[in-house]
């Protein structure tokens, strides 16, 4: 059915010969004559048939044996596009094997950046853990990589931007698990795009051409046109194939300023209405050959593309016939279809934003067969963008269709609104049947539902679903920015299709202020609603200190925390009891807050504190395995032994899959020097994740207690590969590497660390105590004395320094710094060994 569709649109394509000429030519032109093109850039306003173009380009492109990709404004981001050219090439034959699985580990990395501000934070439960992608977007203002907020960074302190961006690579290295990764994060295009050049280039031996078209260019240009400029005109990622075409379709013309110097090597393609001579090249086809209604036509369409279609398309005889399309061209196209059923089918597929076969019978009372038939009739209208797998309207015709449906009967419009929402609101309860509320979020799926129900609940003016969608948007939030964006993209749809002047105002403040400042802007604007009801104040704090924190914004998140504690509490002693018992206040929330508030006391190193705070979490959710396995682990780090292994027992009865709690316990078993428990312990922590770098780094001290260097050095040698730039992860292997003797190659991960951290205290330790053993106590007293400074209490730095200074024939600091190191830790045999062997010398 698609291919006869498909078939019967094309053999109607009329007008744009000149454009489609042009196109067709540039294919009988090898690359390297001067004549050859290598972009086609598209532009004209809504209606002049760009996409309509575009989609002829494509087929003609194919015709002529090219791999084809298209792209619009589905995608979000500069990986998303990449990812549609990957899987339309490999639908294709060219396989993309290498970017498939870098933009998974994309995917995945970017959530276990923003999942992890501190060791113990992948622990967390209780809502969208995984926090919010303005993590890595609002960090990188301040490393001048986020598109659209120019403005906005300018106002901002530029220490503390820099700062800020420091903070996030350091953060991102220690978190992440090798500096790809990192980059993955940051700076996604540099991984991604020598990779895509790669496959492309593989795929160009298959294939004479590759052309990749880019609609709707007023959208997707802000995060793709300088990557395409430099990936066309730079080799700073490698080099594109000489056979790549690429095609952009947008409503302005390409930026002069970046493009400027590449016009000998692409064609301009402005286009407008269609000339009187393809107006009546169209209709003829069609068989509207009356010489009265034609001019009727090309006097009330100006010649628009959309709408000369729309009008043609059912023949019309007399000039009668034509109302004036421009304001209801669907309505128009309607008098002309006797055809009660396809009607209302046009109109009522009107109203969601796209269709499949599912929404199509959602919107239409049918039969599943009469469904069939009338979808196959719908999608070969001329006015029927058909995107394979979706099927939307025109803007111009469904803008019209819109406005004459909710003018002529408001009742009527919110009625068919309530009954799509109630629709999608049974998909969405039915898909996120057994899904926590965190996995619901993360699913594209259940999203696309979600947004659906409330979008036609927007439209229908129910009077719960603008609060019902502010509250989702800062769940959005909580998922990712480009989530958050569709929330407040959602809010601007249905303002606009529903005329209703607060939807319209939200969507776009929530718009702008997420591209001048990210979540954390835009959830501070949701703040100052006054309407917000208290629970929604209290949830949203909790979502907008979370993102601060994943920025590493501690003392701001601890006020937003604060705030959303004092709120929570103050509200559930003014509740009424639930009937189990307790306040009716939100208490999820106010768990979630008290655990928030704790891990960032946390990584403030406020331990007592933190504990407090999970204390009061768990008082409220006593199931928590997280927040017992967390606590345990400020226990531990506190020496409060066997308070720690209370928690942690109890988080791994709560939760025996979570490798954090084994990991805690092993290293508290360690501290107490059970070495065979620890080893237990910290086995099992790998067996549940093998790539979980901290717990390496503890089972590599078991190994040192067990007098296994060579097991040592291979947890070591795993930890540094999955995240090289780790200091502690580093350090500890220079030291297995000192201990086996080899020197050198500890020198050069100490200088590593160094670079990473140069006020780390433990590497100029060791590496002054490396230097020692190479004979070169001159360097080494020095690398000793910054170490000192850093940590002038530092016995394990007295004593090497002491043995460097008595090697040097300098008797009297040795003794001072072996007497101070005695005085320090008067129970430490080293140092009473380091003092007597200075004495000796001395004597």
């Amino acid at each position: 059915m698609q291919e006869l569709i498909a078939q019967r649109r094309r053999a109607g394509f009329v007008g744009r010969g000149g454009e489609r000429a042009a196109f067709r030519t540039n294919f009988d032109l090898p690359p390297e004559d001067e004549r050859h093109r290598f972009l086609f850039h598209v532009h004209g306003n809504a209606g002049v048939g760009k996409t309509f173009l575009v989609r002829e380009l494509e087929q003609l492109a194919r015709e002529k044996g090219a791999l084809t990709a298209y792209v619009d404004e589905s995608v979000d981001s500069l990986p998303e596009a990449m990812a549609a050219i990957s899987r339309q090439l490999g639908a294709q034959g060219a396989r993309f094997k290498e970017l498939e699985r870098l933009l998974a580990a994309h995917r995945e990395r970017r959530h276990e950046a923003e999942a992890a501000a501190l060791a113990t934070l992948d622990t967390e439960d209780g809502g969208p853990s995984a926090g919010s992608l303005a993590v890595a977007r609002a960090g990188l203002v301040g490393l001048g990589m986020v598109p659209g907020v120019g403005a906005f960074a300018g106002v901002l302190d530029a220490g503390q931007l820099a700062q800020g961006a420091d903070r996030l690579r350091a953060g991102l290295s220690a978190r992440l698990r090798t500096q790809e990764d990192v980059q993955l994060v940051l700076h996604p295009e540099r991984v991604l795009t020598p990779v895509l050049l790669r496959e492309l280039t593989d795929a160009a031996a298959t294939a004479p051409w590759i052309v990749l078209f880019f609609d709707t260019y007023e959208r997707t240009g802000p995060f793709l046109d300088g990557w395409l400029h430099e990936t066309m005109t730079g080799d700073r990622h490698g080099t594109l194939p000489a056979t790549v075409v690429v095609v952009t379709a947008g409503q302005r013309p390409f930026d002069t300023a970046r493009w400027g110097a590449f016009a000998d090597f692409m064609t301009d393609v402005p286009l407008g209405p269609f000339t009187e001579a393809e107006a009546r090249g169209l209709l003829a086809a069609k068989g509207v050959v009356a010489e009265p209604v034609v001019e009727e036509v090309l006097r009330l369409t100006g010649g628009l593309p959309v709408l000369v279609s729309t009008l043609a398309e059912q023949r019309p005889t007399d000039p009668d016939d034509i109302g004036d399309p421009s304001a209801t061209a669907v309505e128009r196209f309607l008098r002309w279809e006797q055809d009660p059923v396809r009607r209302s089918a046009a109109l009522a597929c009107a109203l969601p934003r796209q269709l499949d076969l599912d929404v199509f019978r959602a919107a239409v009372d049918c039969d599943d067969r009469e469904a069939d038939a009338l979808f196959a009739w719908l999608r070969a209208l001329p006015f029927a963008v058909d995107r394979g797998d979706r099927l939307r309207y025109h803007d111009l015709v469904r803008e019209a269709m819109l406005r004459m449906q909710r003018s002529r009967s408001p009742r009527g419009w919110a009625e068919q609104h309530r009954r799509l929402a109630r629709k999608f609101g049974v998909w969405r309860a039915e898909y996120e049947t057994g899904r926590e509320e965190f996995d619901r979020w993360a699913d594209e799926r259940w999203r696309e539902l979600r947004l659906a129900e409330s979008y036609h609940l927007l439209c229908a003016q129910d009077p719960d679903a603008l609060p019902d969608v502010l509250r989702d948007f800062t769940d959005a939030c909580g998922t990712d920015d480009a989530t958050a964006a569709r929330w407040a993209r959602v809010l601007l749809d249905a303002g606009r299709d529903g005329d209703t002047e607060p939807v319209s105002r939200w969507g776009s403040e929530l718009s702008r202020t997420l591209t001048e400042g990210g979540v954390p802007t835009a959830l501070a604007r949701l703040l100052s609603h006054a309407d917000l009801d208290e629970p929604a104040q209290v949830h949203t704090r909790v979502v907008r200190a979370t993102a601060l924190r994943r920025l590493g914004a501690l003392e701001e998140a601890l006020r937003e925390y604060d705030l959303a504690v004092d709120l929570g509490e103050a509200l559930g002693e003014e509740t009424p009891s639930a009937p189990g018992g307790g306040p009716a206040a939100p208490l999820p929330d106010l768990a979630r807050a008290h655990r928030g508030r704790a891990y960032v006391r946390g990584e403030l190193h406020d331990y007592e504190a933190a504990i407090d705070d999970l204390d009061r979490a768990l008082a409220l959710e006593p199931g928590s395995p997280s927040a017992h396995s967390v606590r345990g682990e400020f226990h531990r780090a506190l020496r409060h032994d066997d308070a720690a292994l209370r928690d942690l027992d109890r988080g791994i009865a709560l939760d025996p899959a979570h490798h954090f709690a084994w990991a805690s316990r092993g290293a508290l078993h360690l501290t107490r020097g059970d070495l065979r428990a620890a080893r237990a312990d910290l086995d099992r922590s790998l067996e549940l994740n093998p790539d979980y770098v901290w717990a390496l780094v503890r089972r590599a001290r078991v190994w040192r207690g067990l007098g296994d260097s060579a097991r040592r050095l291979a947890d070591l040698d795993r930890a540094v590969a999955l995240q090289p730039d780790w200091p502690w992860g580093r350090c500890e292997r220079g030291d297995a590497l000192r201990n086996a003797g080899r020197v050198e190659e500890a020198l050069r991960d100490y200088d590593h660390v160094l670079a990473l951290d140069p006020d780390y205290a433990s590497a100029h330790a060791s590496r002054g105590a490396a230097l020692a053993a190479l004979g070169r106590h001159e360097e080494a007293v020095t690398a000793l004395d910054r170490a000192l400074r850093l940590n002038p209490a530092y016995t394990w730095a007295l004593c090497r320094r002491a043995e460097s200074h008595l090697a040097l024939g300098s008797v009297d600091l040795a003794l001072t710094d072996a007497d101070r190191a005695c005085e320090l830790s008067p129970d430490d045999e080293h140092a009473r060994a380091v003092r007597d062997r200075v004495r000796r010398g001395a004597g």
